[in-house]
C-alpha cells in the first residue's frame, strides 16, 4: 500500500515491501534455473510472477494429477517434486525454477503423469486464461515461453533416452 508523507514522498507499508521482496526472490529463483524457462527475460519473469497465484503443497501432496487437466502450469519456487511416469521405475525430480503441468497445458489434455511434492513446495500457478491474456498482450513473451518449453521437453526426452546424461 502506498502512503504519501508530509514531504510528498511515496512510502510503502511493510506488508507491501515484504510482498515486493518475495516477488524479487521468486524472480531470482525462476530466472537463474538452468532447467527452467531459460529464454524468458527479467521483465517476462516479473510479469509472470505478478499475474501468478501462489500455491503451497505439503510433502506427499499431488501437484499435478495423472488423468486430470491441469488447467495451467506450475513453476516451483521452493522444494522438490517427483514426476511419476507410469512406464518408468525411477521418478525424475524437479526443483526450484522448473515447470510442471506443461504437457497438459500444451495439448489441452489430461496429464500423462502425476507430480508429487517430495518436500514442502511453494509454486506459482498460472492458469490457461491468464497465460493466454499475457501472450495476447506480449507476443514476444509467448515466443520465448514456448521456445523455453520446447527446450525443456527436448532435454527431458533426451534424459529418458540417455539416462546417464547429467542434469
Amino acid at each position: 500500500m502506498l502512503f504519501r508523507s508530509s514531504t510528498g514522498a511515496n512510502l510503502r507499508s511493510s506488508g507491501s515491501r515484504a510482498m515486493h521482496k518475495a516477488t524479487e526472490q521468486e524472480v531470482s529463483v525462476l530466472s537463474s534455473s538452468k532447467h527452467g524457462l531459460v529464454y524468458l527475460t527479467l521483465n517476462d519473469w516479473t510479469l509472470v510472477a505478478d499475474k501468478a497465484s501462489r500455491v503451497n503443497f505439503r510433502k506427499g501432496d499431488t501437484v499435478v494429477h495423472k488423468g486430470k487437466k491441469s488447467n495451467g502450469i506450475y513453476l516451483l519456487v521452493k522444494g522438490t517434486a517427483r514426476v511419476q511416469i507410469p512406464s518408468q521405475t525411477a521418478s525424475p525430480e524437479i526443483g526450484p525454477g522448473e515447470i510442471c503441468g506443461e504437457m497438459s497445458f500444451l495439448e489441452d489434455t489430461p496429464a500423462s503423469a502425476s507430480v508429487i511434492a517430495h518436500q514442502d513446495v511453494e509454486a506459482l500457478h498460472l492458469d490457461r486464461p491468464t497465460l493466454e491474456r499475457l501472450f495476447e498482450l506480449f507476443p514476444h513473451l509467448a515466443s520465448r515461453f514456448y521456445r523455453s518449453l520446447a527446450m525443456n521437453l527436448s532435454r527431458r526426452l533426451r534424459e529418458m533416452i540417455e539416462p546417464n546424461l547429467t542434469r
